[in-house]
């Protein structure tokens, strides 16, 4: 947690038994300012109490308003599709085929 004189921003580390008699009021100012405030057990760091991190939106629609569609998209193109016009059978030509065994039922 940090305390603002002025213009300078200092950060505190507070004592168990300070954080104890004022822990509302503590995690409140976290809350409130988003910096986080370190606890300590004889001078020595034992915990940390941080903000939790923003929500983040719901991702459906996040991208909506980042592009534009030009033309028409619903009209066929005239480039050959190979599926159909086999220019990538190549690529399949060294593959086992698998037969599915048939009669066969779940739990035998």
């Amino acid at each position: 947690m940090t305390t603002n004189y002025g213009h300078i921003l200092i950060d505190m580390n507070i004592p168990a038994a300070i954080f104890k008699a004022e822990c509302l009021k503590l995690m409140d100012d976290v809350a409130r300012t988003g910096q986080s405030l370190v606890i300590t057990k004889h001078g020595k760091p034992v915990a940390q109490l941080s903000p939790i991190p923003a929500q983040s939106r719901s991702l459906f629609g996040y991208m909506k308003h980042t592009m534009r569609l030009e033309g028409e998209i619903l009209a066929p193109i005239d480039a050959a599709w190979s599926a159909k016009s086999g220019d990538e059978d190549h690529l399949y030509a060294n593959r086992r085929k698998t037969r599915r065994k048939s009669g066969a039922s779940i739990g035998q």
